[in-house]
């Protein structure tokens, strides 16, 4: 991982633990600072560093892989996908779109239909 790449979790936020992490190392993807084919390490260091449990940093991880950014295998790590460089923004961009929906008072199903008519 980039060596000057600090993640930092703020654990009195409303935001869950495991969206912290996930979100940090998406922005990181998006930056550049994160490169396709680069390794992450482990899992249970990046816990420990992080001051978290390790399957809060699992979750996150499999956010990420559910998003197409990393490539988890077990015995192998978690590497950055091909496709995160272009996928990484636009997730992002789609989670901040959700966040600023719900704090408007805009339902999950309000938001689905914005985006259908979008389409």
């Amino acid at each position: 991982m980039g060596k000057d790449m600090l993640l930092k979790i703020d654990h009195a936020s409303n935001q869950p633990l495991h969206d912290q992490v996930a979100a940090q190392l998406r922005t990181a993807i998006a930056s550049g600072e994160l490169s396709p084919g680069e390794r992450l390490p482990p899992s249970r260091d990046l816990a420990q560093g992080l001051d978290v449990n390790m399957h809060t940093v699992l979750r996150a991880l499999a956010t990420l892989r559910d998003e197409g950014l990393v490539d988890v295998r077990r015995g192998r790590g978690t590497t950055v996908t091909g496709q995160a460089p272009l996928l990484a923004g636009v997730v992002e961009l789609v989670h901040t779109l959700v966040v600023e929906a719900r704090r408007q008072g805009i339902s999950d199903p309000q938001l689905r239909t914005l985006l259908d008519e979008a389409l």
